[in-house]
């Protein structure tokens, strides 16, 4: 886990049909993700956030691993499944003030 990056994002999407739609479309991406005809995304978590002040409105979060920050990019940049969900987010009509998107390499990593 320490030589992957992870990457976290969050949307905030009030209307629920939207909600159900971007899971259902993270459920077609993970079946779909390929690079060089192999999957290529470690992990790819995603679910609902409590309601809770702390999560500033955000309703959906993801987390994605990848092995390297070349194969992260090109997830961005390059696939074809998620350029699908990103072109569904898109019809949402949400601003960018709606989706947050980090990634990091761990510095400290503690199994429990």
């Amino acid at each position: 886990m320490a030589d992957r990056i992870h990457r976290v994002t969050m949307f905030r999407l009030p209307n629920k049909e939207h909600q159900e739609q971007l899971m259902d479309s993270y459920r077609v991406l993970s079946n779909q993700q390929q690079r060089n005809g192999k999957p290529y995304i470690l992990s790819l978590i995603a679910g609902p956030a409590f309601e809770d002040a702390r999560s500033k409105g955000y309703t959906i979060v993801t987390k994605t691993e990848f092995s390297s920050l070349d194969d992260m990019r090109w997830y961005d940049a390059e696939c074809p499944a998620h350029a699908t969900l990103k072109k569904l987010v898109g019809g949402f009509g949400i601003g960018p003030d709606d989706i947050l998107s980090v990634y990091f390499e761990p510095g400290h990593i503690a199994v429990l």
